[in-house]
């Protein structure tokens, strides 16, 4: 239960569903607000009730459209700063450009980094997230940032929906998921793998993978992954664990963007589910692909919201809280 009155939750367009499932959790209302486009494409916003002095919670997630959905954001922080708002939380469930992390080849920009100047420079005090590409990202802020994880919700899920999973074994499909894949083999007891994905010297030529670490013969395979966008590297993930034995393949996947994935290919996949989270709007794809399951994260964030606005610790939400949260987490 929230304390006291001074709470505000706003949206944008970015993702109304999961904002509503969050206002719904925590039994506030969603603060009336107006974001369109005048017609050369600047975006205008109208906030229709008082946040002076107020708690602000501005629920945006990076998906589909991600430079409109940011500047949205940043806008409605900048309107609710110039209304004198006590403390603005960006609660953003998708972080924008965090792919962009590092500066892997010569000239190439660090736009995570640039994404945290902007959301600093808007008037920004605070932000929650969830399952950010690299942790490193919380260093760009000069404020706090809380990192939240899907881990203990993807648990529940295999322990409730995933048959064998006492047999199964947790798949990276590259070497820079490894630690998510053993805290979740550690959690559940079994054993872990990952692959490696071998290129040719010809920069056209065709990619493959292999199993580099973990025996995945007569086993479940559940693939765990961060991101899925154009589906590649599933594809790749999944045809390699089932040329390897696996007895049946499952994916589960924390930000289901699926951009320029062609649902048909993920139907004709050798995979039992493709499981993603609502952090980002699934409605489309769901309708394209029956392997597709989408697990709700708004209990997660809605408290995550609760416990920031009465100041206390959001620790729990990374152990058995969350994983009962899972419960009924299924949409």
């Amino acid at each position: 239960m929230l304390r006291g009155n001074s709470v505000r939750i706003l949206t944008g367009n970015s993702h109304p569903g999961l904002a509503q499932a969050v206002v719904e959790r925590l039994n506030v209302p969603l603060t009336p607000c107006t974001v369109k486009k005048f017609s050369n494409g600047e975006i205008n916003v109208k906030i229709s009730e008082s946040v002076r002095d107020e708690d602000v919670y501005i629920i945006q997630t990076g998906c589909s459209d991600v430079n409109d959905n940011l500047m949205e954001l940043l806008i409605l922080i900048s309107a609710c700063k110039g209304a004198s708002a006590r403390r603005i939380t960006a609660v953003i469930p998708c972080f924008p450009y965090a792919r962009m992390d590092k500066k892997d080849k010569s000239r190439a920009p660090i736009t995570a980094k640039l994404v945290a100047n902007m959301l600093a420079v808007s008037g920004c005090d605070h932000v929650i997230t969830m399952d950010l590409h690299a942790s490193q990202i919380q260093g760009f802020f000069d404020f706090p940032v809380d990192n939240l994880y899907s881990e203990p919700v993807v648990v529940s899920y295999i322990k409730r929906n995933i048959e064998g999973w006492k047999d199964s074994i947790i798949v990276s499909p590259d070497a820079g998921g490894a630690k998510r894949v053993t805290a979740i083999a550690d959690k559940l007891g079994v054993e872990f793998a990952l692959i490696h994905r071998e290129r040719t010297r010809d920069p056209g030529g065709p990619v493959k993978m292999e199993v580099l670490v973990g025996d995945v013969r007569d086993k479940v395979a559940i693939l765990v992954d961060d991101m899925i966008d154009t589906g590649a590297t599933l594809a790749l993930a999944a045809r390699s664990l089932a040329d390897n034995g696996a007895r049946k393949v499952y994916a589960l996947v924390s930000h289901g963007l699926l951009s320029e994935t062609n649902m048909k290919m993920i139907e004709e996949l050798p995979i039992e589910q493709l499981v993603v989270t609502n952090t980002v709007p699934q409605k489309q794809h769901e309708a394209a692909c029956s392997k597709l399951v989408t697990i709700d994260v708004s209990p997660t964030i809605a408290e995550s919201i609760r416990r920031t606005h009465n100041g206390e610790s959001i620790s729990l939400l990374f152990g058995d809280w969350a994983e009962g949260a899972g419960v009924n987490g299924v949409y």
